[in-house]
């Protein structure tokens, strides 16, 4: 019995992180064509924002104890220095806070 135990723990690895295009976003949920295909994802994000990335995006999708979850997409260049923050979409919009503490809201300063 304590073989059957040991070979059935030790026989499956968990898997690896690994990162792959976006192919399907929906409430909460994504599909990310890596390595291996995952379905039905769920997006990790902090607590008050919400996303959907766009189809194409390259993602990384990070294995927990029973399932996985996909904790982001990798983010572009958009040019801002260290300690810069930018919340974009894919329609344009954008909101980014400077180090010098100016706000830009879609191109327009704000102090």
């Amino acid at each position: 019995m304590w073989l059957l135990d040991y070979v059935t723990r030790n026989s499956f690895s968990k898997s690896d992180p690994s990162c792959g295009d976006v192919t399907a976003a929906n409430m909460g949920n994504v599909a990310v064509n890596a390595s291996l295909e995952h379905r039905d994802v769920p997006i990790v994000a902090p607590y008050g924002i919400v996303y959907n990335p766009p189809v194409g995006e390259k993602s990384l999708v990070v294995p927990l104890s029973k399932s996985e979850a996909c904790v982001g997409v990798i983010a572009p260049d958009k040019g801002l220095k260290e300690g810069e923050l930018m919340l974009y979409s894919k329609g344009g919009a954008s909101i980014i806070l400077k180090n010098d503490g100016t706000v830009l809201i879609n191109g327009k300063v704000y102090e």
